[in-house]
């Protein structure tokens, strides 16, 4: 009975240091073995793993791709036009004996701090040094490159592997928004002006040249219609000279009628003149001139 009694502790106390002695590591996590502090094993691969127990023990890093976002950030780009910037990063713990040695005891959450500094402080360096336009447009792919790029060496120092990091938004202030408003439409106005300054110029020109076309075609006109009017005149001068050449008594009849036809016409039909006068010759006659 005695040595029943004795067994029994004996054997729990075996149990319970064979089961201390012996840990699982997941597939998605590593493990180190501690002694005192320090780093004795590394287990990386899933499995079993031992270690002495009472005296070592077992510490657990996520192997997973981790996501990490960051607090919004005031940034001033190299055009002086402050921005909020939202963005977040992706990232793993690649070697967890140099995490272990940076962070210590703080583990993964004193590693998102510490990643959270470097990233800030390399996004307010990279998008301090372009436009606001440039991070606002759509092609941006590249300063997130950038930044990603140059958190790599510092993530690296703390056994942390950058994987990507995204700008999620970006946006203007509360307190700039109404200011940023009407600087944008002070500037449309003057682009605007400017056009209008432009198409004033374009229509000046175009009316410019209208009139002056309009005063060439009109000289040019008047020029071929005097020609043509004294062609004309210059014509009926000499049908009229043939004429007479012809039949001088049929010309000076054909004169005195179309005289006749000008003067005696309704409200033009007083004449003041002496009863005797040439003008009537062929009303007294129709012989006009040699009936005198």
């Amino acid at each position: 009975m005695r040595k029943s009694a004795l067994l029994i502790p004996a054997l729990v106390v075996i149990i319970v240091t064979a089961i201390s002695s012996v840990f699982i590591v997941d597939e998605r996590e590593k493990a180190l073995v501690l002694q005192f502090g320090q780093i004795i094993k590394v287990q990386e691969d899933p499995g079993l793993g031992f270690k002495f127990p009472f005296i070592q023990e077992v510490v657990r890093y996520d192997d997973r791709i981790l996501s990490r976002d960051l607090d919004p950030l005031e940034i001033t780009p190299s055009d002086d036009r402050r921005l909020l910037v939202d963005a977040f990063a992706r990232y793993r713990i690649a070697d967890v004996e140099r995490f272990r040695q940076a962070v210590g005891g703080g583990g993964e959450d004193a590693a998102a701090r510490r990643l959270d500094s470097i990233l800030r402080a390399e996004t307010r360096e990279v998008l301090g040094s372009v436009t606001s336009n440039d991070i606002l447009s759509t092609d941006r792919a590249a300063l997130m490159l950038r930044i990603r790029n140059s958190a790599i060496s510092e993530a690296n120092a703390l056994g942390l592997q950058v994987i990507d990091v995204r700008l999620k938004r970006t946006d203007l202030p509360s307190e700039n928004l109404n200011a940023t408003y009407e600087r944008m439409k002070a500037e449309r106005e003057r682009e605007a002006a400017d056009e209008i300054a432009r198409g004033n110029e374009a229509a000046q020109r175009v009316r410019a040249t209208a009139d002056r076309t309009v005063i060439e075609l009109t000289s040019d006109a008047e020029r071929q219609a005097e020609i043509t009017r004294g062609e004309a005149d210059a014509a009926r001068n000499a049908i009229f000279a043939e004429s007479f050449g012809a039949d001088p008594e049929f010309f000076e009849f054909y004169r005195s009628m179309t005289a006749y036809t000008r003067s005696l016409t309704p409200g033009n039909s007083t004449m003041v003149m002496s009863p005797d006068s040439e003008f009537f010759n062929y009303l007294k006659s129709d012989q006009g001139a040699r009936a005198d």
